[in-house]
């Protein structure tokens, strides 16, 4: 959706990207970066490309670099908005749109920028439809691997490092360390949490629309009713 402004805005352009869409256990976090026209080489000279080629602490370690020189922005869902969402939208890819529309309306109200670069997660459409005023006047690109952009994937870098962050506090509280992704090694954590702290527990740490939930508690019924 390109369009003719009468004062073209900021040099540069934005990247969206989230990060625990995948893993079971922690929030679903969506950042974006306001990168400035002739950063490319900056962020190449620091080595910044798709987070899932770093180690977490090397992840981390980027983010806090990123966050000191650019404009940014982050949203967390955790788990119990994340459920509460889901419930009402019944659809991931709508959600998405939600908190990638709000990062960018939050870096909108700090930077004039006008083009927007995604990943392909869904219909344009949806982002679009979720965007204000400000938003509205943007041009959107979505694109699959939109990491190999130098903003998309200064913003996976953010995503990523908070959501580590939130997932180790998450652990914190808990009790016990969550692990990433949705592994047999997850579904033993959530069959271990469930039997000692009930079902509710669930809501409180972990995505429950995933295939894991129903996984888990079947084999909690079968354990009870062996008949």
């Amino acid at each position: 959706m390109k369009q003719d402004f009468l004062f073209p805005g900021a040099k540069g352009h934005l990247g969206t990207d989230e990060s625990g869409k995948g893993d079971y256990f922690g929030p679903l976090v969506v950042a974006g970066l306001f990168l400035p026209e002739g950063q490319e080489a900056v962020l190449a000279e620091l080595g910044v490309r798709d987070s899932k080629k770093f180690s977490d602490a090397r992840v981390q370690e980027m983010a806090q670099l990123l966050q000191r020189g650019y404009t940014y922005s982050l949203v967390v869902i955790g788990p119990e908005k994340y459920n509460a969402l889901y419930a009402k939208m019944k659809n991931l890819n709508r959600l998405l749109a939600w908190a990638h529309a709000r990062v960018i309306e939050n870096i909108l109200e700090k930077v004039d920028c006008r083009r927007v670069i995604t990943d392909q997660f869904g219909d344009k459409i949806f982002v679009l439809n979720a965007l204000m005023k400000k938003g509205r006047q943007i041009e959107l690109i979505q694109k699959p691997k939109a990491e190999e952009d130098m903003a998309v994937a200064a913003a996976s870098i953010l995503a990523r490092a908070e959501f580590l962050r939130r997932l180790y506090f998450l652990s914190q509280e808990i009790g016990l360390d969550l692990p990433k992704g949705a592994s047999a090694k997850v579904e033993e954590v959530a069959y271990q949490l469930v039997k000692e702290k009930g079902q509710a527990i669930l809501n409180r740490v972990a995505k429950v629309h995933f295939k894991t939930t129903q996984k888990v508690l079947a084999l909690l019924t079968t354990e009870n009713d062996p008949d």
